[in-house]
């Protein structure tokens, strides 16, 4: 194990990286995530929308993990809040749930799989 010594170097080092313009995210939230997509020597952003239905938190290592349906097809992906390749998260809507892992999403299809509006 590490000592504490250790354990504070490392705490220091990953406090470099920790981003500090993220908007706060939860469980239910449809965001729009702007990843940095690089293609030979060319640079994009390309975004992703859905969803979140489940998140991690971990410091440098949290991450979210973003659902869509796209023709009829679900597609979950996991991000790295923290990963220098998001360039931008916006929170379009939340929603009311009282779950904290939205998992059942994935067996519902269709209108049964639409989440009520919280209005703040």
């Amino acid at each position: 194990m590490f000592s504490l010594n250790n354990q504070k170097t490392i705490d220091a080092i990953q406090n470099n990286f920790i981003k500090t313009n993220i908007p706060k995210i939860q469980i239910g939230d449809s965001v729009k995530i702007g990843v940095k997509i690089i293609e030979g020597n060319k640079e994009r952003v390309q975004f992703y929308e859905g969803t979140v239905i489940a998140k991690k938190n971990s410091s440098i290592n949290t991450t979210i993990t973003v659902r869509k349906v796209l023709q009829g097809i679900g597609i979950e992906r996991i991000f790295l809040i923290h990963s220098p390749k998001i360039d931008s998260i916006k929170v379009l809507r939340s929603s009311k749930v009282r779950r904290s892992k939205l998992y059942y999403l994935r067996n519902l299809k269709g209108k049964a799989s639409r989440l009520k509006q919280r209005f703040q």
